[in-house]
């Protein structure tokens, strides 16, 4: 990579990696972490940190033996859009419980980490606002938007 981003190079590179998955329909697994390394001119953990945001994303998944590879399924939202849809598909109002970590984490296949960093943001924005002993619940409705 020839100049450091200020956004972050491992960012840089998930977006790259993001961009080459999405235009190249029938991609089954990503280059080795080692021929990524040689690819972008960077070290294995800034590739492993974008590698982690594209997994936090439900994008890319780790093979155990085989790499990394694209997730399963035709469904190409980011696991902080299919967790803010959580809302209306179960048909939640403001005030109502949001399902636990354990029952994301099971929903979505993805890891604790994952979750709860989207949990974080979902709070962050005021979708959602945690009470002590009773967990997160809904604060505020996501206003709709138009995917492709």
């Amino acid at each position: 990579m020839p100049e450091a981003s200020p956004r972050g190079t491992y960012l840089v590179i998930a977006e790259a990696l993001r961009k080459e998955i999405e235009e190249r329909e029938g991609i089954d697994t990503l280059p080795s972490e080692a021929d990524l390394m040689r690819s972008h001119g960077v070290g294995r953990n800034t590739i492993r940190r974008a590698l982690k945001v594209l997994e936090a994303d439900g994008l890319v998944e780790s093979a155990p033996g085989i790499g990394w590879r694209v997730a399963r399924g035709n469904d190409r939202r980011t696991l902080a859009e299919r967790m803010t849809d959580v809302i209306t598909e179960d048909s939640l109002s403001v005030g109502d419980s949001y399902p636990s970590e354990s029952k994301l984490c099971e929903r979505f296949g993805s890891s604790r980490t994952a979750v709860r960093r989207v949990l974080a943001q979902m709070e962050g924005t005021g979708l959602l606002t945690t009470v002590h002993g009773k967990g997160r619940t809904v604060r505020a409705l996501p206003t709709p938007t138009v995917r492709p």
